[in-house]
């Protein structure tokens, strides 16, 4: 049974929205953060990237650059930027991308569902990433970004959803990068209820994107209970904040692979080696975007490949059927001796955002060999959690991303 609750949002005035609504802090380097702060200073990126209010040099992961984050949030309630309902609310988040659009239920899902596997992930999370972000929601007492999850499409509950949105929102714009947002209040007691009940039903959630929030939330909570040890469990540090979306409204772009050399051979060498577990066959188009699952596409000295999957080396099991893991197993490692790609500097990834000329841009830069891949689907995804699995890093790229800013969590006040 999966547990969610309504709860009263820090967020921003209807007038600051747009400008406030900022990309997730980790689609951004260090520099492009900075650069990105100094061109709109009331991004809500200036809270969830604190370090950008210091000088270039100071040590992003100080004290008082926390500390930063927690007084701007102040600061900017103060100021009116911010404010908070007086009333726990469900909301709904309607995200608009090329003619698409997908519906999410904004809500704070349970600490101890994530705990028990109600809320069930894919991805191993890195130590030094969950620290930086459990500093974060501890020394502000807020959970700033949400956490996208997903779950198996119910109609009951997509038409219980859908009477939301035949009155007008609450607030509606369009940002930068052209996604068109739509946000409707639930304040009704009894459809905050059925809602509830509604989502009660489900077996199960699932971490889409966000599993370093969701671990560093998870684990602010259990040092709060730690302190608090006469906790009732009613508490808002036992809930995260969460963005829950119907699996049949969610696109998964393609995530990439770029190569900085390629290992000591020669590109003929590479071909002939990739030719032993792949039908290896010159591009019919270029740049090369895989049509179907099993195919993969190879820029290689300047020209475009076309690579399919040999059925003998085909998997059934939940990993090794995935593409990223066949690429894994059949080049990456026995051709360019990878044998870990969240920790190998020869490998980089670019999300499908970037289109394939990034792929072409970047072996013109800085790498030799690139790989375009077909999308994992929200299926496999399924599967692999379901199995208490992980996936291979870089497995999935969800467009559009959430916005952090526009709803806030306070755990404690």
């Amino acid at each position: 049974m999966v547990t969610i609750r309504p709860f009263r949002a820090l967020r921003p005035v209807k007038e600051k929205a747009a400008e406030t609504a900022a990309l997730p802090y980790d689609v951004y380097s260090r520099e492009e953060a900075r650069r990105e702060v100094e061109a709109h200073p009331h991004s809500f990126l200036a809270i969830d990237r604190p370090e950008t209010q210091f000088s270039p040099d100071h040590d992003m992961y100080a004290p008082d650059v926390y500390e930063k984050a927690d007084q701007m949030i102040r600061d900017w309630t103060e100021q009116g930027i911010f404010t908070e309902d007086r009333e726990p609310c469900y909301y709904l988040w309607e995200l608009t991308m090329d003619g698409r659009s997908q519906t999410g239920l904004v809500c704070c899902s349970s600490v101890d569902d994530y705990l028990h596997g109600v809320v069930r992930k894919h991805e191993n999370t890195r130590k030094d990433k969950e620290a930086d972000r459990t500093r974060h929601v501890d020394v502000t007492s807020a959970q700033t970004g949400p956490i996208f999850l997903a779950y198996r499409t119910r109609q009951s509950i997509r038409q219980l959803l859908q009477r939301i949105k035949n009155y007008p929102p609450c607030l509606a714009f369009t940002s930068d990068d052209g996604v068109g947002h739509r946000i409707w209040r639930i304040e009704d007691a009894g459809m905050c209820g059925d809602i509830t009940a509604a989502f009660g039903e489900l077996d199960c959630t699932y971490i889409a994107d966000g599993h370093h929030r969701a671990a560093s939330a998870v684990s602010v909570s259990l040092k709060r209970r730690e302190e608090h040890p006469d906790y009732t469990g009613e508490e808002e540090f036992n809930y995260f904040l969460s963005v829950l979306f119907p699996d049949d409204e969610l696109k998964i772009m393609d995530y990439n692979r770029v190569l900085k050399d390629l290992n000591g051979y020669t590109p003929e060498e590479i071909l002939n080696r990739l030719g032993e577990r792949f039908i290896v066959e010159p591009a019919a188009v270029s740049p090369y975007r895989p049509q179907k699952k099993g195919e993969f596409g190879l820029y290689l000295d300047g020209k475009w490949f076309c690579l399919k999957a040999r059925e003998e080396f085909l998997k059934t099991d939940p990993i090794g059927a995935l593409d990223v893991q066949y690429l894994q197993s059949n080049a990456l490692e026995p051709v360019w001796g990878i044998k870990d790609p969240k920790t190998d500097p020869r490998i980089d990834f670019v999300g499908g955002i970037r289109g394939l000329g990034e792929l072409e841009r970047r072996c013109g830069e800085d790498c030799q060999a690139a790989f375009s891949m077909y999308p994992t689907s929200i299926s496999e995804l399924f599967t692999v959690a379901d199995a208490g699995l992980l996936m291979p890093p870089k497995s999935t790229w969800f467009e559009p991303k959430l916005r952090s800013g526009l709803f806030i969590h306070r755990i404690e006040r």
